[in-house]
């Protein structure tokens, strides 16, 4: 049996409706076909990082440092393939 996915915007929806508490956890996992745990879960979630969607420049901040981070590893990986390369000559 395969497990079924579940995108973010089903989840944050989910997690809306039990926060808005006009029904139960229960109620809110039966009328989308989720358990209640899992309703739980995502409730937890939006309450936890829900301020962090409103906070533009620290996503721009995180975005830009990966970027930055990727094009790093890469130059540490030529660099790297390049310093194996010489010592093959030298030796």
């Amino acid at each position: 049996m395969k497990r079924r996915q579940f995108t973010a915007k089903f989840k944050f929806q989910v997690a809306l409706d039990a926060l808005q508490g006009q029904r139960s956890i229960n109620e809110v996992a039966s009328h989308h076909e989720v358990h209640p745990t899992q309703v739980k879960q995502w409730k937890k979630q939006l309450q936890e990082q829900g301020a962090e969607v409103f906070n533009e420049k620290a996503d721009k901040a995180q975005r830009a440092q990966a970027e930055t981070e990727t094009a790093l590893y890469e130059q540490i990986g030529r660099l790297k393939m390049e310093l194996e390369w010489l010592k093959k000559k030298v030796a």
